[in-house]
């Protein structure tokens, strides 16, 4: 089955609602052909209505434009832009066998018998579910119905696929499971797509980029690695993981350094006053006289790592992740090794 792929524009699309609250500020942001865009962010952000403007299913400001490859669909209905959309309860028949939902829509457009068996037994195989056609949504685990509302979403060969939350009411260790196997096939299907989440570890498991929102404006666009670990704006930073804080005066920002104790450590200038670090680029040894020096205010045990809140003079305690296997236990003085290069700016940029 050929799926097109094809861009996806926003240009200065906002939406004001009625009442004058703002949705969604003007907002630019470009999908490339058969890549998996994540919008990212908190409730509230803007992430969903960017997704239903998108859609068709709110009409974004005067000043708006969107576009689907070479054609312009900011004034189009729902029904023109050929869009695919996956819902967060999958909005499955559950009177319809996994053949008739997947072929609903093909059907109500009045696409031939010989044509929709083509295209229901191609998606089928491609989602795997060779030997589940005749089944209904109540006889499907979680997974299966999450593959049934993605062929469906397909099936009319949709310009973009649209993906409003889709695990959120699955529980945490279905949802892990699930993540990677949706990965997986958004990327088999190679489709232009743009998913909708608030779940940081979803959204970097699924993405090619990331949109990180806040506040009804999109805050920073990357990769997933690059976003985590070069943050342009201290929102990114604490929403995508853990950070600590560390601070420093102006003397130490102008040449360049962070002193804890009598160890000096390069810092850039212009990652400014207070500077980020995560707990795992945070790295505890047995004493040295020559390393900054804290001692361990509490050991807790997370399963696949060891977590130490530390102390250190001149700094507010922070957190560091070790392996499980570490000895150190609370009351033990300890060297302190930070990266440089791990460091990150605590204002934006």
């Amino acid at each position: 089955m050929e799926l097109e792929q094809i861009a996806l524009s926003v240009t200065d699309c906002a939406k004001t609602y009625p009442d004058g609250t703002r949705g969604l500020k003007r907002t630019n942001l470009r999908v490339e052909p058969g890549e998996i865009m994540t919008l990212l962010g908190p409730s509230g952000c803007g992430k969903t209505t960017l997704l239903r403007i998108l859609a068709g299913l709110e009409v974004a400001d005067q000043g708006s434009r969107i576009m689907f490859g070479e054609q312009d669909v900011t004034s189009r209905p729902i029904e023109e832009r050929r869009v695919g959309m996956v819902f967060q309860h999958y909005a499955l028949f559950p009177h319809m066998s996994v053949q008739r939902n997947i072929e609903y829509g093909l059907k109500v457009r009045g696409v031939n018998v010989s044509v929709r068996n083509q295209v229901v037994g191609e998606l089928i195989d491609l989602v795997r579910l060779g030997g589940h056609e005749h089944k209904r949504p109540a006889e499907l685990s979680g997974g299966q119905k999450q593959r049934v509302a993605l062929a469906r979403a397909v099936a009319a060969q949709p310009k973009i696929l649209l993906l409003d939350e889709p695990l959120t009411a699955l529980d945490s260790k279905l949802k892990d499971t699930l993540r990677d196997e949706l990965a997986e096939l958004l990327r088999r299907l190679g489709m232009t797509a743009v998913y909708v989440t608030h779940d940081q570890q979803e959204a970097m498991a699924i993405a090619d980029r990331m949109a990180v929102m806040r506040a009804g404006e999109i805050v920073q666009v990357g990769d997933p690695e690059s976003l985590y670990r070069n943050p342009t704006h201290a929102f990114v930073a604490h929403f995508l993981g853990r950070v600590n804080l560390l601070r420093r005066d102006l003397e130490q920002v102008n040449s360049g350094i962070l002193k804890l104790g009598t160890v000096v450590l390069s810092a850039p200038g212009y990652l400014g006053q207070d500077l980020l670090v995560r707990p795992e680029d945070i790295v505890i040894d047995y004493y040295r006289p020559d390393r900054a020096v804290g001692k361990i205010l509490h050991r807790s045990f997370r399963g696949d790592r060891l977590q130490f809140r530390i102390a250190m003079d001149g700094q507010e305690p922070f957190v560091v992740d070790a392996p499980r296997d570490a000895l150190f236990k609370q009351g033990d003085t300890v060297s302190v090794d930070f990266h440089p290069h791990s460091f990150m700016r605590a204002t934006e940029a």
